[in-house]
């Protein structure tokens, strides 16, 4: 009775451990490596399609923003002018030279 009970555990193992490896080694045919390259490439477009939606999201707010500026009557405050102009980061007395 204990060996057929072993025997059950052996059998059980290798056909676990059989399984694994052939996962594996189907992993590194071509076709394996065309899904995973599929599947890589998928995940990279999804993030940039998200990407996208964050930046759309961002500048319909910044739009937004100025339209309403604009409609006020008020000057709106340009914090990009700066970078646009070149002059970020340099010191008055560097610009004065």
């Amino acid at each position: 009775m204990k060996r057929l009970l072993w025997l059950g555990v052996g059998l059980a193992v290798g056909a676990i451990v059989v399984r694994k490896v052939t996962r594996k080694a189907n992993e590194f045919t071509p076709t394996g490596i065309a899904t995973s390259l599929s599947q890589s490439a998928g995940g990279l477009v999804e993030s940039l399609r998200s990407f996208v939606d964050d930046v759309r999201a961002g500048m319909t707010e910044r739009e937004q923003e100025i339209h309403e500026a604009f409609a006020a009557g008020e000057l709106y405050d340009d914090q990009f002018a700066e970078l646009r102009d070149g002059t970020h980061g340099r010191h008055a007395s560097e610009e004065q030279r």
